[in-house]
């Protein structure tokens, strides 16, 4: 069996970098990045994966950066990590800088000759680093770049070499590398409508809507954005008909991502809340247990908001019910009918994103049927 590897950037990535010299050359400097050496731990012992330490160190062993500064806070970082369990299987560091051209130095390859091998997987090894030259280095190597950066809302990463993964927070790197993603497309097309809706369960809240019902984008914006999950949802219907078959099928459509994105729904919480909207109190009770139910109280006085008939409100949750092989259980009170509808589509994405949350530390079936 091919080995998998994890090469992984020190400075940014394992450890904190200086912000105003970015070299770690006293025991003072030395601080690891937040959540790394749990999550170190807990790839070590659960994957298959050798670690390998890759890491550029501009002029180590010049006058400007003697090495006698660089080793104590080096090994201190090593000895600790030894300590929780965490060992690498190699170390490559590369004292060149940048003008020199070294073959060695990252993006370059020139020290990792021996992983081009029968011996390794590349394609399915990883480069975990905070900078676009980590990423690069992952397109060198024909291996996925994970990209230890900040996330920004609505922000597509127009990278050169895009990254398998963004994420500043080690806890969700492990949790990406332990179980996965989460994301599903879904293209549904009949003779009423054509429909595609993409998500991520593990995103960031951005969305992209087009179903040609301003208010229906409106309310399937706050899906996305309050449950915390990437959706992208366009939609070609026959609304010169009406606008019954358009928010029908892309309940039906939304549902199926949610249940192929959920997979086996290992280590999710299942269940998920209500909250007020001005005057309204709104609940969503929600269960992924694979049998769906709707029940539904709540009342319009209204034919339309927006241009969306509210007989349709019961009718979209119906269908995404039955197709996500969910229970929901809805209830809505209040007087403003924006608000009421408003805050029942909140509430069911609060739902959502407690009921989706994954615990890669406690990675069971939440039944005791041992199946969902």
């Amino acid at each position: 069996m091919k080995k998998r590897v994890l090469f992984i950037d020190r400075d940014g990535t394992l450890i904190q970098e200086p912000p105003v010299d970015y070299q770690v050359d006293s025991l003072e400097k030395l601080e690891f990045y937040p959540k790394v050496i749990r999550n170190l731990y807990f790839i070590r012992k659960h994957l298959d994966f050798e670690l390998v330490m890759v890491s550029n160190q501009d002029g180590l062993g010049t006058p400007s950066f003697p090495e006698e500064t660089f080793w104590p806070a080096h090994n201190k970082m090593l000895k600790t990590l030894e300590g929780e369990g965490v060992s690498f299987d190699a170390i490559y560091i590369d004292p060149s800088f940048p003008e020199d051209n070294s073959p060695n130095r990252k993006p370059r390859t020139g020290m990792l000759g021996k992983y081009f091998s029968e011996e390794y997987d590349l394609a399915n090894s990883y480069v975990i680093g905070d900078r676009e030259t980590d990423m690069e280095l992952a397109c060198n190597l024909g291996a996925k770049g994970i990209w230890l950066h900040e996330e920004e809302e609505g922000k597509v990463w127009d990278l050169p070499y895009p990254p398998a993964f963004v994420s500043p927070d080690w806890d969700r790197i492990a949790e990406y590398l332990f179980a996965g993603e989460r994301r599903a497309e879904v293209q549904r097309t009949t003779k009423e409508t054509d429909i595609y809706v993409s998500l991520d369960l593990d995103g960031s809240g951005r969305t992209q809507i087009d179903t040609g019902l301003g208010f229906f984008n409106h309310m399937l914006e706050q899906i996305g954005k309050h449950a915390g999950i990437d959706l992208t949802i366009r939609v070609k219907g026959d609304l010169e008909v009406d606008e019954h078959h358009t928010i029908e099928d892309t309940a039906l459509a939304l549902g199926e991502a949610l249940a192929r994105a959920l997979g086996d729904k290992r280590g999710i919480e299942r269940y998920g809340y209500a909250l007020p909207m001005d005057d309204c109190l709104c609940s969503v009770a929600l269960d992924f247990g694979g049998r769906p139910w709707l029940v539904w109280d709540a009342t319009f006085r209204r034919e339309k908001i927006g241009d969306m008939p509210t007989e349709m409100f019961l009718h979209f949750f119906k269908s995404l019910s039955d197709a996500a092989r969910m229970n929901l259980n809805i209830r809505a009170e209040g007087e403003n009918e924006h608000h009421k509808i408003e805050g029942i589509f909140k509430a069911f994405a609060r739902s959502v994103r407690m009921a989706i949350r994954r615990d890669i530390y406690h990675y069971n079936l939440p039944s005791t049927k041992g199946i969902i």
